[in-house]
């Protein structure tokens, strides 16, 4: 389906698009950290809404063609020292407009998947509005514990770095940070990387979004006790090498989550290798179908 518009409420716009049939049970799918709806692939989506959804993906606001908020994004000592002033909005807001999201197109409960960033927003919404989460998959995420799923050392480079303004240069950088944060023990899309650069840069380059969505995580600070409270069906999957939000980060949050389960994927980094698939599409259609299955039971 062709990009759509709708707005969520508090003067934000969401850009999305869907596959599979409307008539099917609701996944929206949540992308992470400076990354567009792009980043859950088309094929990866065609074969999600195969197994019996009708899954929608989205850009977050300060992302794509989405509504980009106006304010200068924190400095690198205010990310570093973890004090954001001004905060322009957090995880709870983004969490809103995922859930305006779902009313606009009238799909709500929704089973909700996210990743990195995403796991975070997904997690946001599940605690705040239960109403509206038939099921949850927090992937490569964590609790905004400072001492759980902390990059490692050598990463912080690249989250410190502006992304270069050109095109080409855009590129390489993207190239480059998921040679650095993406699987080892798996074969990396080096080539799916270039063109997902590529293809975002066209539809909407704003370094400032990134900045201003990171303030926004850093802001919401440790969400534990929060997810104490999250009673949907929670299924949480980090991969075995990942250097950007190490496991412990996911080991907190099923932790944190009452009757979560965990699973670990092999070679896995930050990112979603096609050879991770079959164990991503299986985990997360078992998960909701089950959640499904439950509720019917009922």
């Amino acid at each position: 389906m062709a990009e759509q518009f709708s707005e969520v409420g508090g003067g934000i716009t969401l850009c999305h698009d869907s596959f599979g049939e409307e008539s099917a049970s609701p996944l929206l799918l949540i992308m992470g950290l400076g990354t567009q709806m792009l980043g859950w692939p088309e094929e990866f989506c065609e074969q999600l809404a195969g197994r019996g959804f009708y899954v929608v993906r989205f850009d977050n606001r300060d992302c794509g063609r989405s509504t980009h908020v106006r304010g200068r994004p924190p400095r690198p000592g205010q990310l570093l020292s973890r004090r954001i002033d001004p905060v322009l909005y957090t995880l709870s807001d983004m969490a809103r407009d995922a859930l305006g999201l779902l009313r606009s197109l009238e799909i709500e409960p929704a089973h909700v998947v996210g990743a990195s960033m995403g796991g975070m927003i997904a997690q946001t919404l599940a605690a705040e509005h239960p109403a509206s989460v038939r099921s949850l998959v927090s992937i490569m995420s964590s609790t905004g514990n400072r001492w759980r799923g902390q990059p490692a050392v050598g990463i912080y480079r690249y989250l410190l770095r502006r992304a270069p303004a050109d095109r080409e240069g855009f590129i390489e950088h993207m190239t480059e940070v998921f040679a650095a944060i993406g699987s080892r023990g798996l074969p990396q899309d080096t080539e799916r990387v270039r063109e997902l650069a590529g293809r975002s840069y066209d539809r909407g380059h704003d370094p400032a979004g990134s900045g201003r969505q990171l303030g926004a995580i850093i802001a919401s600070g440790d969400r534990t006790a929060q997810l104490h409270s999250i009673t949907a069906p929670t299924l949480v999957i980090h991969g075995s090498m990942d250097r950007m939000v190490s496991r412990s980060g996911g080991v907190a949050t099923a932790r944190a989550i009452p009757g979560a389960r965990m699973l670990t994927i092999q070679g896995m980094g930050h990112d979603l290798p096609q050879a991770a698939w079959p164990q991503l599409l299986d985990a997360i259609s078992a998960h909701a179908h089950a959640a499904d299955r439950t509720v019917v039971a009922r």
